[in-house]
């Protein structure tokens, strides 16, 4: 079974691209989604977090504040590096652990679309990876539109690897600058392409 990442740069069009890939009907794993639920009550990584980062993280019904933890990480790149450093290598076993499971039901590919696929090394272990693509100021513009202030805006793609580094690791490409129907051919190119390849023994 092929096993990829779809990467991009924030508001780049990644999840778009991931629920087109899902009507067509791939696996597509949300390590964002997978991220927050290694993070709840319960979970090793949420003692962790509140460890590390100060039990006033927890809201009032226990589960980590995200906004407020958000605020404080984004702004300290020490601090969103210790973040990274407790979540990454448990979503990534957990990845990997689904992957198995997709294989076992007889998948031809499967994907995992994350924001920082290759900040976390992941993309060494797969097969390909998919970066999605926009214009800088489509990416603040889109995050505006989000209800996100234009600082914070800023401050969230400038904490990111910038994407013409992404594109240099990228084994495929979608352009998402355009209209959702130039992307939907993009994608409907690369879904034929998964399935005219042979999966690895």
């Amino acid at each position: 079974m092929q096993k990829l990442g779809i990467t991009g740069g924030i508001a780049s069009g990644k999840s778009a691209v991931a629920a087109m890939l899902r009507e067509l009907g791939f696996d597509v794993l949300d390590a964002d989604r997978l991220a927050h639920r290694l993070t709840e009550p319960g979970q090793p990584a949420y003692e962790e977090i509140l460890k590390e980062f100060g039990a006033d993280l927890a809201a009032p019904d226990g589960r980590i504040d995200r906004p407020k933890l958000g605020a404080m990480v984004f702004a300290d790149p020490a601090k969103l590096a210790r973040l990274n450093a407790i979540v990454h290598p448990r979503v990534g076993e957990e990845t990997f652990r689904q992957f198995e499971e997709w294989q076992h039901s007889g998948a031809q590919a499967a994907l995992v679309e994350a924001a920082l696929l290759i900040e976390a090394g992941m993309h060494k272990k797969l097969d390909g990876l998919v970066v999605t693509w926009c214009k800088p100021e489509q990416q603040l513009e889109r995050l505006l539109g989000r209800g996100m202030s234009e600082s914070e805006a800023r401050r969230r793609i400038a904490a990111q690897m910038p994407v013409e580094e992404k594109l240099r690791y990228a084994t495929e490409k979608i352009d998402c600058s355009g209209s959702l129907d130039d992307t939907r051919k993009q994608v409907q190119a690369l879904a034929a392409k998964l399935r005219r390849q042979p999966s690895n023994p």
